[in-house]
């Protein structure tokens, strides 16, 4: 729920969300010096069965052939991505995965590319009212993000990594100083 401003500024009056609230699920794919489109998906729940159809085939498959065997997939644990005919592809593909673990978005530099996106759409005036204007706007952002936010964020897996062995609150520090940062 949005809220609205009362005529006392401590009060807060809720009000029904914009309609792209209620769904809109998008992936992309980042590396050093690039990046795969945004893609968005259509209606519907992502399955195991569309992220290999949809991501997989025609973006990892793609790249892996083009970085070579040193290509390793980074995703998190979302079921889609977990499902057992994902596995078989990728090992058909022979595309490694990283070991990932649980409940640790804050290592995965995508997901800071995420809010990255979500602040530069927070910041759009008129307000999106549609699913079609939050998919072109979702579009027109994903282009104007710095190519050099990525690369630092992809260039500082190694140090924050060392950095979560040695405990979390050296790493969420520094990391979310250099995030706050990084992309104003």
């Amino acid at each position: 729920m949005e809220r609205t401003r009362d005529p006392l500024p401590t009060l807060q009056c809720p009000r029904n969300r914009p309609l792209w609230w209620r769904g809109l699920m998008v992936w992309a794919g980042i590396m050093l010096y690039g990046r795969t489109p945004l893609h968005v998906f259509e209606r519907g729940t992502v399955t195991g069965v569309r992220y290999r159809d949809e991501i997989l085939e025609p973006y990892v498959r793609l790249f892996r052939g083009a970085v070579g065997p040193e290509f390793i997939l980074m995703d998190d644990n979302a079921r889609p991505h977990r499902a057992l005919l994902v596995d078989e592809f990728l090992e058909s593909e022979d595309i490694r995965r990283m070991d990932w673990p649980a409940r640790s978005p804050d290592l995965n530099p995508i997901d800071h590319v995420w809010d990255a996106l979500g602040r530069a759409i927070a910041t759009r005036n008129p307000l999106l009212r549609t699913i079609q204007e939050m998919k072109t706007a979702l579009l027109n952002e994903w282009d104007q993000l710095p190519q050099e936010m990525i690369n630092c964020l992809i260039s500082s897996m190694k140090s924050r990594c060392k950095a979560c062995k040695r405990g979390p609150y050296p790493l969420l520090t520094h990391f979310f100083v250099y995030s706050a940062t990084a992309v104003s």
